[in-house]
C-alpha cells in the first residue's frame, strides 16, 4: 500500500488521551435527552458517561462526568476526559478552565498548553502566550505548530522582524515550507509590506508540491493574494491570482464566487486582520492538513480552537460543519453552516449543504423551500438545480424534478457545454420516471452529445431500449460499452445482467448478475436480481438462498412482500422471453412477477449507490479534497480520475452530488 502523508504529518504526536477517545468531531444530540440524575454515583456517572461518549452523544457524555466529579472532585482521569469532550464540543470556555489545572498532566500537558495559549491570544496577552507554546518540541508536528502560534504572538507585541524569523528558523520536514512561506507571507501584508506577501503568496501558489500537501492551506493563499489585489486596487491581478488556484481547483465554488465580487467590485475583508486571526489561521492550516480518515479528533481540536480566536472564520466553519455532517449530526452541521457570514466566499457551499441537510433530516418541504430560494436567488447558479433536484428524486417526486430541470436548461441558454451533461441527464431521468418518454430520450441523447461515453448516461438509455424491446442491438451495445468503461461498477453491470435476463439469455443473465454481486454483495436489488436469473436457469435452491439474502440487506419496503411472494412461489412457469414495456404496470399485488430494474434507479438516485467503492460528491469539494479524504494523500487524485474514465482527465467535471468510482 502507499504510505499516505498523514502518517508523516502525525508522526508521533504525544496528545496521548485523544487516542483512546473515540474518533468524534463535534458534539451529537441524542434524539432522547438522557436523563443524568439516574446516574447517582461515581461508578454510574462515569459508566453512563463512557456509553454516551460511546454513542458521539458528547454533551450528555460531558453531564455525566461532571457529575462523576461532583462524587471524586479530585479525579484526574475524569477532568482529563471532560477537558478533552469540552474542546472537541466546541466548549472552549469551560475546558480552558480544566486546562490550568492539567497542564502538568503528562497525557495531556500538550494540549492544555495549546489551550492556555490559545486563550492568552484572545485575550491580547501576548507574552503570556509565548510562554505556553513550545517551539522546542521532538515532535515535527507540534513544533511547527507552537512555532508559528509563538510568530503571532511575538508580532503581536509589534516586532514583525522577529516574528519573521521565528518562522525562519523553524527547521523540519520538507512539508514545513507551505506553512512557513504562508504565515510569513501573511505577517508581512498584516505589517503591510505587500510586495514581500505577494512574492510569497505568488511562489506558493506556483508550487504544484504545495498543492498537494496541504490543499486547504493552497486555496487560502490564492484566495488571500486575490483579496490583497483587490483590495489595492489591481483587480486585473486578483483575478489572475484566481485563475493559477483555478488550474488546481478548477471549478471550486468559493474560488468563483470570489471571482464574481471581485468582478462586481464589491468590498473585501483581508484574509487575516490581527495576531489572533493570524494564530487561528495556524490552526486552520495544519487542522485542515490533517483532515482525513483517522485524524478527526486533531482536526476538531485544532479547528475548534481556531473557532474561538476567529468565530466567523467561514472555512473554518465550513470542516466543521463538514464533520460533524460525518457523525450523521445534521442538526449540529446546519447550526455551523447558518453560522457563516452572508459575505463570505463559503457562504453558498454552506447554504447549498443546509437545503441538502435539511433532506437527510427528513423535512424534505422545508429542503424544497429552502432549495427552491436558493434557485430564485441565482438562476444562474446550476448547482442549485442540481441540488434541488437530488432532493426531488429522493423523494420520488419526478414531476417536480422534471419541471426544476427544465428551468436550469432555461438558465443554460441555446449553448450548453461538457459541463451541462448532468442537467440533460437527470431531465432525462425526470421524463422517464413520468413516463414520457418522447421528453426523456432526447435528453439522454444531448447528455452524449456534450458528454461522449458517459457509462451513466449509456447505461440508462441502453437498459430503456432493451427494456421497451427496441434498438436492442444498440441499446445492448451501450450497456456493454458502459460495462467496459466501468468494469469494476456493480450496478451498471447488474444493468447488463438484467438486459440479459430481459432477453431471455439466463446463462449470459447470470455470468453477469454472479459479476454484479460480487462488486457490490451488500445490494440488495442484484441478490434479488440474481435469485430470478438463478430460477431462470433452473438453479431454484440458489434462487431461494439469494431472496432469502436480499431480504437480510434491507430492500425498499414495497419490494419486501413480492421477494417473500417469490420465496413461497417461485416465479411463473414458461415466461415470455422478452423485454416488459415501459408502461407495464407491476404492483404489489402481483409479486410473482420478476423483479423491476432498479440499476436505473441507483442513476437517478446517487445515494443508493454510495457503498464502499463510490462516493458522492458534496457541494464545494474538489477531486483533490475527495483523494485526500478517502486516499489519504491529494496528489492520489489521478487515481481517481483513472477510476473514472468518463471525466475525461479532467477533475473540473465533478458536480455536487455526483456519484464517482473509486479505485
Amino acid at each position: 500500500m502507499l504510505q499516505r502523508k498523514l502518517k508523516r504529518l502525525l508522526g508521533a504526536v504525544t496528545i496521548g488521551a485523544f487516542i483512546a477517545l473515540p474518533a468524534s468531531a463535534l458534539a451529537q444530540t441524542s434524539d432522547a435527552d438522557f436523563d443524568t440524575t439516574i446516574a447517582n454515583s461515581y461508578a454510574g456517572a462515569v459508566l453512563a458517561g463512557q456509553s454516551a461518549e460511546a454513542d458521539l452523544d458528547l454533551d450528555t457524555a460531558i453531564d455525566l462526568y461532571a457529575k462523576a466529579l461532583s462524587y471524586e472532585p479530585d479525579n484526574i482521569d475524569i477532568k482529563q476526559r471532560l477537558m478533552l469532550l469540552l474542546f472537541k464540543s466546541g466548549r472552549f470556555e469551560e475546558g480552558v478552565e480544566l486546562a490550568g489545572e492539567l497542564k502538568t498532566e503528562t497525557d495531556v500537558a500538550s494540549v492544555a498548553a495549546l489551550a492556555l495559549g490559545v486563550d492568552a491570544m484572545r485575550k491580547r496577552e501576548f507574552g503570556r502566550a509565548q510562554t505556553q507554546f513550545d517551539a522546542e518540541s521532538a515532535v515535527d508536528l507540534e513544533r511547527l505548530l507552537n512555532g508559528l502560534l509563538n510568530a503571532w504572538a511575538i508580532y503581536g507585541e509589534g516586532d514583525a522582524d522577529k516574528a519573521i524569523s521565528e518562522v525562519d528558523s523553524l527547521s523540519g520536514p520538507d512539508w514545513y515550507d507551505i506553512f512557513k512561506t504562508f504565515h510569513i507571507a501573511s505577517i508581512h501584508e498584516l505589517n503591510g509590506d505587500k510586495d514581500a506577501a505577494r512574492r510569497l503568496y505568488t511562489s506558493l501558489i506556483l508550487d504544484q508540491q504545495a498543492a498537494r500537501t496541504a490543499p486547504d492551506t493552497f486555496i487560502r493563499a490564492t484566495m488571500a493574494l486575490a483579496i490583497m489585489e483587490a483590495r489595492s486596487g489591481n483587480k486585473r491581478a486578483a483575478l489572475d491570482a484566481l485563475a493559477s488556484g483555478s488550474a488546481f481547483a478548477n471549478g471550486y465554488m468559493p474560488l468563483e464566487t470570489l471571482h464574481d465580487m471581485i468582478e462586481a467590485d464589491m468590498p473585501l475583508a483581508a484574509d487575516i486582520a490581527s495576531p489572533e486571526q493570524g494564530a487561528a489561521a495556524v490552526l486552520f492550516t495544519i487542522g485542515s492538513a490533517l483532515n482525513r480518515e483517522g485524524a478527526q479528533d486533531y482536526v476538531a481540536l485544532y479547528l475548534n480552537f481556531a473557532r474561538a480566536l476567529d468565530p466567523d472564520n467561514a472555512s473554518t466553519l465550513i470542516i466543521l460543519g463538514d464533520l460533524a455532517a460525518k457523525l450523521e449530526d445534521i442538526e449540529g452541521a446546519n447550526a455551523i453552516y447558518r453560522a457563516i457570514p452572508d459575505n463570505s466566499v463559503m457562504h453558498r457551499v454552506a447554504q447549498l449543504q443546509l437545503g441538502l441537510n435539511l433532506a437527510d433530516l427528513g423535512q424534505v418541504e422545508e429542503a424544497k423551500t429552502y432549495l427552491n430560494g436558493l434557485v430564485a436567488e441565482n438562476p444562474d447558479d446550476l448547482r442549485s438545480y442540481l441540488a434541488l433536484g437530488s432532493v426531488l428524486s429522493e423523494a420520488k417526486e419526478y414531476d417536480e424534478m422534471a419541471e426544476n430541470y427544465d428551468k436550469a436548461v432555461k438558465a443554460i441558454g441555446v449553448l450548453p457545454n461538457r459541463s451541462h451533461w448532468n442537467i440533460y441527464f437527470q431531465r432525462g431521468i425526470a421524463y422517464e420516471r413520468i413516463k414520457e418518454w418522447d421528453k426523456a430520450e432526447p435528453n439522454f441523447k444531448r447528455a452524449l452529445e456534450l458528454f461522449p461515453n458517459q457509462p451513466q448516461v449509456m447505461n440508462y438509455l441502453g437498459y430503456s431500449w432493451v427494456d421497451m424491446n427496441i434498438n436492442l442491438d444498440e441499446g445492448m451495445a451501450l450497456i456493454r460499452d458502459a460495462v467496459r468503461l466501468r468494469p469494476n461498477d456493480g450496478y451498471i453491470v447488474d444493468s447488463l445482467g438484467w438486459a440479459y435476463y430481459r432477453l431471455g439469455e439466463y446463462e449470459n443473465a447470470v455470468e453477469e448478475l454472479e459479476r454484479a454481486a460480487e462488486l457490490q454483495p451488500g445490494d440488495p436489488t442484484i441478490n434479488d436480481h440474481l435469485g430470478d436469473a438463478y430460477w431462470r436457469a433452473g438453479r431454484r435452491n440458489e434462487a431461494r438462498f439469494q431472496w432469502e439474502r436480499s431480504l437480510t440487506m434491507e430492500p425498499e419496503p414495497e419490494e419486501i412482500p413480492k421477494i417473500e411472494a417469490k420465496l413461497e412461489k417461485g416465479l411463473p412457469d414458461d415466461p415470455e422471453a422478452k423485454p416488459a414495456t415501459a408502461n407495464s404496470d407491476k404492483t404489489e399485488t402481483q409479486p410473482e412477477t420478476e423483479s423491476d430494474a432498479p440499476q436505473k434507479e441507483s442513476m437517478a438516485d446517487p445515494d443508493t449507490a454510495n457503498q464502499a467503492a463510490q462516493y458522492k460528491v458534496k457541494p464545494g469539494q474538489t477531486l483533490w479534497n475527495i483523494a485526500a479524504e478517502i486516499l489519504g494523500d491529494g496528489a492520489l487524485y489521478e487515481q481517481i480520475l483513472q477510476a473514472n474514465p468518463e471525466l475525461d482527465g479532467r477533475p473540473d467535471l465533478i458536480h455536487p452530488g455526483q456519484v464517482i468510482n473509486l479505485p
